[in-house]
């Protein structure tokens, strides 16, 4: 049997290419799925556009996929069931989803929650899942609707985006970070309760402790921005950081921490326990479902992947893509 698959292959870095597959050639594993979604990440873009990420060639990127079970060799999945598989490997050293077919390890796949749609599932994703991750790490460490407000930087983006609108169906008071004025009434839409700029949310001057302005955080962006976070946290506050869009060098002191008893909370989705893991798409599919997944999307196919991942990469991307199978 042949399908279409999106592949990168090193000796073309930088563009994928669209290729007939014969099962045989996917990587081993314990569950054979046909893929109905994948989605598109900044680790994806990451993949493709930049290739340090990629560990084997040929490789089918993408982090996410979601689909039916054609056959297994584990009895916790059987022919028909809808299951998901995001991170670890996937996309990575492990053929993933841009394709038609994806055989995946068995401990790498979860049932699709009650509640849930193939299709939203995907729309949440990786990012989705990253977003309830850092609200539920953030609750576990004394974030509550009353505490004050919760700031969510790069606002526009998959993680930013699902955020804003869990925290506000949670009944969080949100600030929504970007520099996208256009955006402004999406992210109202969403739930946003204001809006600052980049900058306002950035370390402009080595400052170790400022006044405090904020509960939470919820930062997939890192850099100055986490280093700015970290100094106007009130007491007794938490950011939880997820990503690395504005750099990875942080710089901060002692003060807040001992001053404040503040909490900087590392989010880790491609590699958390399982147990976590399910809890986690459990909330996606209860009370951290967002209300408007099927009107914020935008659905490709594997052909305009190529574009829409370097879009990814300038930072020229609202909200969460999915790729349809």
């Amino acid at each position: 049997m042949t399908f279409d698959a999106f592949v990168l292959r090193k000796e073309a870095l930088l563009e994928g290419q669209i290729e007939q597959w014969d099962l045989e050639e996917l990587i081993e594993g314990d569950v054979l799925i046909k893929v109905a979604y994948s989605s598109v990440n900044y680790k994806d873009a990451m993949v493709v556009k930049q290739g340090n990420l990629a560990e084997t060639s040929p490789l089918i990127p993408g982090i996410d996929l979601a689909g039916t079970v054609v056959r297994s060799k584990d009895n916790r999945f059987s022919e028909g069931q809808k299951v998901i598989a995001t991170s670890y490997k996937i996309g990575t050293a492990h053929h993933g989803g841009y394709a038609e077919y994806a055989r995946i390890p068995a401990e790498w796949v979860i049932p699709l929650p009650e509640g849930l749609t193939l299709k939203e599932s995907m729309i949440l994703g990786t990012a989705g899942l990253t977003a309830a991750l850092s609200i539920t790490k953030l609750e576990q460490n004394g974030l509550h609707p009353d505490g004050g407000k919760v700031v969510v930087p790069g606002a526009t983006g998959g993680v930013g985006s699902l955020s804003v609108e869990m925290l506000a169906k949670l009944g969080y008071h949100v600030v929504a970070g970007t520099n996208k004025v256009e955006a402004h009434d999406w992210l109202k839409q969403l739930g946003a309760s204001e809006m600052v700029t980049r900058e306002e949310l950035e370390e402009s001057e080595r400052v170790s402790i400022r006044q405090g302005e904020w509960a939470g955080a919820i930062d997939a962006v890192g850099g100055k921005t986490t280093s700015y976070l970290l100094t106007t946290l009130k007491r007794g506050g938490s950011i939880a950081s997820s990503g690395l869009t504005g750099g990875v060098e942080v710089v901060t002191t002692v003060l807040p921490f001992i001053g404040r008893g503040i909490n900087w909370l590392g989010i880790d989705s491609v590699t958390c326990p399982m147990k976590e893991r399910a809890h986690a798409w459990y909330r996606l599919a209860t009370d951290l479902k967002p209300s408007f997944l099927e009107e914020t999307v935008n659905e490709i196919t594997l052909t305009q992947l190529n574009d829409v991942l370097t879009n990814v990469v300038k930072g020229n991307v609202k909200g969460r893509t999915i790729v349809k199978l």
